[in-house]
């Protein structure tokens, strides 16, 4: 057994652990990464990256299809097995980028499962390595169903690979992983049922916008059923049929494939953490404090492991802030101001506070709703029915929450989160020149219209 001494120990190699440890390299630490399955993590493999080539291909064809964009064809189809093997191509290049820049900053990277012997000392493979710090990034795992039939289901990850298109599909599940492959298969022609315990989709987000999103779902055809609670899954001559109860009733629906989404959990499988005085819980994760550090001065813990926030670009940041408290700077995670983005058909983008939260905490708030039909470009887009809804405080004029439901909300977000992280006001934005003709247009726009200076529309 090698034994091994350093400065810091990063656990996982997703969105938190690869920043993490490319951050402390460069500044002055001695990193070495550990990761049992592969460089960048969930994200990058199956998860973020790969989902969101399978939303540009479907959103395409889905276009072309229904869209008057004056392209003639003689035949369109979707092909799965190019439309996989184009996500796989993006993959590996990433995966190589990531590799590379390791490699560049000469930081050492053990591929095995790391455990831990106790709180100082990781072991991996035929090593045990003693760390002054260590970085647990281990990342989350699907959650599944303890029902009958659980075999008759695919996760997130074992659809990312499935090359055969179904003629229909049932998504048990009606949160954020759920909506987006719902709408990627009903963009490809699938005729897609979703099923939602809870009384609404996506749960977790503003419910206007998740209200505004349900005619776009009903008008692809797509049928959503909420309230319902999934019991079982059996096949019959190949078809599969989900059974749910609803209403102290018992109903199925049939299927050609389906999808179970019901969220993630934080994966500390292998850790051994039982062997360390690491305060966890199996569901919640890691517990840590806003640096990131766990009940040991020694150990932190960032990403969708610590189950504050499940989003890589979370991770991403935590991992700065945990180096640099491993460094000795007075540095700590705020979640308040942290942009998610949806990607629906139209995509959904928010950031701050939003009006039901408003209203919870007494916020006293001033809001402005803003249409994308005030905007030539999202008319070029065909996506003039979108709107952003802007809040701030009505005493300090501060802009506090942006949710938005339409063409590029992905990108439209940053500049949001950009104004509400550094205390901006509406006369901030509007008094910043945007580029014309350009979707970014509306940022200026809900900002005059906040003060009831708006141009393209009436407030």
């Amino acid at each position: 057994m090698e034994k091994i001494k350093t400065d810091l120990l990063v656990i996982g190699a997703g969105p938190g652990g690869y920043v993490a440890s490319i951050y402390a390299k460069k500044q002055g630490l001695n990193p070495i990464l550990i990761d049992k399955e592969w460089v960048g993590g969930t994200c990058l493999n199956v998860g973020c990256i790969p989902t969101k080539s399978l939303v540009r291909s479907s959103e395409l064809y889905h276009d072309l299809i229904n869209e008057d964009l004056g392209i003639e064809y003689d035949s369109l189809n979707i092909n799965l097995k190019k439309v996989i093997a184009k996500k796989n191509d993006v993959k590996d290049r990433l995966v190589a980028g990531i590799e590379f820049l390791l490699k560049k900053h000469d930081i050492q990277v053990i591929k095995g499962q790391a455990s831990f012997i106790d709180d100082h000392v990781v072991r991996v493979n035929d090593h045990e390595i003693q760390a002054d710090h260590i970085i647990i990034a281990t990342g989350s795992k699907s959650k599944h169903l303890p029902i009958q039939g659980k075999e008759l289901m695919m996760d997130s990850r074992q659809i990312l690979d499935h090359d055969q298109l179904p003629k229909s599909m049932t998504v048990i599940g009606g949160g954020i992983i759920g909506m987006e492959f719902a709408f990627i298969y009903q963009n490809m022609g699938v005729d897609v049922t979703v099923i939602e315990f809870l009384p609404r989709i996506l749960p977790g987000i503003d419910k206007e916008l998740a209200q505004r999103l349900m005619p776009y779902a009903k008008k692809a055809g797509m049928n959503i059923i909420t309230n319902a609670k999934v019991v079982k899954v059996i096949e019959d001559k190949g078809i599969k049929k989900v059974y749910y109860q609803k209403n102290d009733q018992e109903a199925f629906v049939e299927a050609d494939l389906v999808l179970e989404a019901i969220g993630r959990g934080p994966q500390m499988e292998g850790l051994a953490l039982d062997n360390t005085s690491i305060d966890f819980d199996h569901r919640s994760g890691i517990l840590v404090n806003s640096a990131m550090k766990t009940n040991l001065d020694h150990v932190y813990a960032i990403g969708d492991v610590n189950n504050i926030m499940q989003l890589a670009h979370v991770a991403s940041h935590q991992a700065f802030v945990a180096v640099d408290h491993i460094l000795g700077k007075d540095a700590h995670f705020d979640k308040t101001n942290v942009p998610s983005v949806i990607f629906t058909s139209p995509t959904i983008a928010t950031v701050g506070i939003t009006e039901e939260e408003a209203k919870e905490k007494a916020i006293d708030y001033e809001v402005i709703k803003t249409p994308y039909s005030a905007n030539g470009k999202a008319l070029i887009l065909n996506g003039d029915k979108g709107y952003i809804k802007l809040l701030r405080h009505a005493k300090s004029k501060q802009l506090i929450g942006a949710m938005i439901l339409g063409k590029e909300a992905e990108n439209l977000i940053a500049t949001y989160t950009l104004a509400i992280q550094n205390h901006l006001e509406a006369k901030d934005v509007y008094e910043t020149i945007f580029a014309h003709p350009t979707i970014q247009e509306l940022v200026h726009e809900s900002a005059l219209g906040l003060d009831g200076l708006a141009i393209h529309y009436i407030e």
